[in-house]
């Protein structure tokens, strides 16, 4: 069997399938809140900074990236965490395409299926789709961390130990999709320590990072835990960055990882051959943008409406409360949440995320059973709109 066969379908075309044959009423326009891709509009200075260097687009660029990018981004960490000088820009930090890019490459460059142990990569349940995608074509076996009582964090102790003596990478997110979940020092030290203890690499999925519900406590970072600990060369841990849901840049594919300089010099020779290097004008408009804290701010402010406005509207009638990070709701619908979404895509024309898509069966049923990603990307009023058809849709089907 090919590695390509253990691949399960994407989730979105999971969701077409669902919906394929269901008449909306055309009088409701369509409200899409299913895909986490960002609505508000892009930094105009990105913009700028892209188009004045769009003649540059007449060589190839170096894999390892501009220095100036490099040194842009490692400032933006000291700033950001507090990381001081601790990040060499030199070697602790490579450019991108997106993290989405860099999280299925980095387990190809990882994971030796070579090993005298069958390779184990473990990640959270639900999860990021990329995680599991990554981990089988690697020629791993995924192994689910259940989401505990903990707010939804992965419960790393579920695990069996002997999933960690063949672990050799273990993928976290924080803040987490679907859930929001935010991980705190004392969690990612206990992941440190297993990771020491059995010997694998961690790569925390940290895109989420700028977007936060308590201003005075912004998500810390497996730097942060690292440093702590001592690791002052980050041993054993990778963050990935994007401009995506920070600058609601989604389409210019670009992001950046960041940790143990030999981790990513082996990431490097990979991608050197890989042939993923960003182009020169994307790089120095990135730079403008890791440059920048201020619109991250104003992105941030308008996320904080959109939840302001929707959750006295659903909160009568679904169990949703903000989450610590992320923009997105996990919502318990109290039953099958494939029928609901295309009942309500039905009857109402909007579109949410079947949660059971975004999870797996892993002996304990599916996490995601029963539940629903709404994603607040569309504009402040499209999002009240939508959750009040939500509401009128559950008041109307009695649920």
């Amino acid at each position: 069997m090919s590695r390509l066969d253990l691949l399960q379908p994407y989730p979105f075309e999971r969701l077409a399938r669902l919906k394929a044959g269901a008449v909306p009423p055309s009088a409701l326009p369509h409200i899409a809140m299913s895909i986490g891709e960002p609505q508000h509009p892009p930094p105009p200075f990105v913009l700028e900074a892209l188009r004045d260097n769009l003649h540059k687009v007449g060589s190839y660029p170096a894999t390892i990236g501009l220095p100036e990018l490099r040194a842009a981004c490692a400032r933006w960490l000291a700033r950001r965490f507090g990381l001081g000088q601790s990040v060499d820009p030199a070697t602790m930090v490579l450019p991108v395409n997106g993290t989405r890019e860099a999280l299925f490459a980095f387990a190809q460059a990882t994971v030796d299926p070579s090993a005298k142990r069958a390779p184990v990569v473990v990640m959270p349940n639900p999860f990021y789709q990329i995680y599991e995608g990554a981990a089988l074509l690697a020629g791993a076996e995924p192994v689910f961390a259940p989401a505990g009582s903990a707010g939804g964090l992965p419960d790393l102790d579920a695990v069996p130990e002997e999933a960690w003596r063949r672990c050799q990478l273990l993928y976290l997110c924080s803040p987490g999709n679907p859930t929001g979940a935010v991980m705190d020092l004392g969690y990612l030290q206990r992941a440190l320590e297993l990771a020491e203890r059995f010997d694998f690499v961690i790569a925390s999925d940290e895109c989420y990072a700028e977007l936060y519900a308590d201003e005075a406590a912004p998500p810390t970072s497996l730097l942060v835990a690292a440093r702590a600990t001592g690791r002052a060369r980050f041993e054993r841990c990778v963050v990935f960055h994007s401009l995506s849901k920070r600058s609601n840049l989604p389409g210019l594919r670009s992001g950046f990882v960041a940790g143990d300089p030999a981790l990513l010099a082996r990431f490097l020779l990979y991608r050197t051959y890989h042939g993923s290097a960003m182009a020169v004008p994307t790089q120095l408009a990135s730079i403008a943008a890791w440059d920048d804290d201020a619109h991250v701010a104003a992105n941030r402010e308008l996320y904080s409406a959109k939840f302001a406005g929707v959750l006295p509207v659903l909160a009568p009638v679904l169990p949703v409360e903000r989450p610590a990070g992320g923009f997105y709701l996990w919502a318990d619908v109290g039953g099958d949440d494939e029928a609901f979404v295309r009942g309500l895509f039905a009857d109402r024309n909007v579109t949410l995320l079947p949660g059971s898509y975004l999870a797996r069966d892993a002996g304990r049923g599916n996490p995601g059973r029963g539940k629903v990603r709404i994603t607040l990307v569309a504009g402040v009023d499209e999002c009240v709109e939508a959750a009040h058809r939500i509401r009128d849709y559950l008041q109307e089907t009695n649920r």
